[in-house]
């Protein structure tokens, strides 16, 4: 389980991170646009200069952004496909348990459907505390499956054996990617650096401004631009809390198929 996420932790909450970092950004704008005076006088001065620099920050945030929500979809893809390898690992395997004698082979079946009910409630469930229960009971039955293999196979040591014992290699191993991959995720150091410079970019946007009176209306839309970006990219980046989740329907169906 990631523990990681069982902390509340404004990085990990897509809703949360919306509206601090629109709090935060639109504060941003407003503190360059009514408080920085004395930067606004110099920026007259400066105006094309100020305007090279805030176009440089700007495409610098841009760029940042698009690269961290590259990553993010990255890992959501990796976390789709390795959905889809642990359901065609523990179809093939509960097809080759056939090779096993009678009574093995259908222990060991009955204990993949189980396994693979465990599964599903891991990509279903987005409570802390079912999900301790859930990693426990996986844990255990990942323990029976290769029990259940390991004698039949050692008493028979046989070529058909071996696949058996691969392929519920396989699916344990499936496990450990699928954990694996939810684990990963964008470092809160790199969300501090991007609201940094996002900061840095909204007072340069307000300073640049030549209505003050208008930043509490117009200037809005900066702050609210970046923060909608940084919910995308948090709701992506996050397994549990987010909109966009994996749904397991390649299990969903494989359990169908089986049951």
């Amino acid at each position: 389980m990631d523990t990681t996420d069982s902390s509340l932790n404004v990085f990990r909450d897509p809703l949360v991170l919306f509206f601090a970092s629109l709090a935060v950004l639109w504060f941003a704008t407003w503190l360059g646009a009514t408080r920085l005076r004395k930067l606004r006088a110099q920026v007259a001065e400066h105006k094309e200069d100020f305007g090279v620099v805030q176009g440089a920050t700007l495409t610098l945030l841009a760029l940042i952004i698009g690269f961290t929500f590259s990553m993010a979809l990255g890992r959501y893809d990796q976390r789709k496909d390795y959905e889809e390898e642990e359901a065609n690992a523990i179809g093939t395997e509960y097809v080759l348990v056939d090779f096993l004698p009678g009574a093995d082979a259908a222990n060991a079946k009955q204990l993949l459907r189980t396994y693979l009910d465990q599964r599903i409630s891991f990509y279903t469930t987005r409570e802390w505390e079912p999900l301790e229960q859930i990693a426990a009971r996986t844990a255990d039955v990942q323990t029976q499956l290769w029990a259940s293999i390991r004698a039949p196979a050692a008493a028979q040591p046989t070529q058909l054996a071996a696949l058996v014992v691969t392929g519920m290699t396989a699916v344990l191993n499936s496990q450990g990617y699928t954990q694996a991959a939810w684990w990963y995720r964008i470092p809160v150091a790199a969300w501090t650096l991007m609201v940094a410079i996002a900061i840095c970019a909204m007072m340069m946007v307000g300073i640049g401004n030549r209505d003050p009176r208008s930043a509490s209306r117009i200037l809005l839309v900066f702050p609210l631009v970046v923060s909608i970006a940084f919910f995308l990219i948090a709701d992506i980046d996050s397994p549990r809390h987010g909109l966009i989740r994996v749904h397991p329907h390649n299990l969903e169906s494989l359990a169908q198929s089986l049951h």
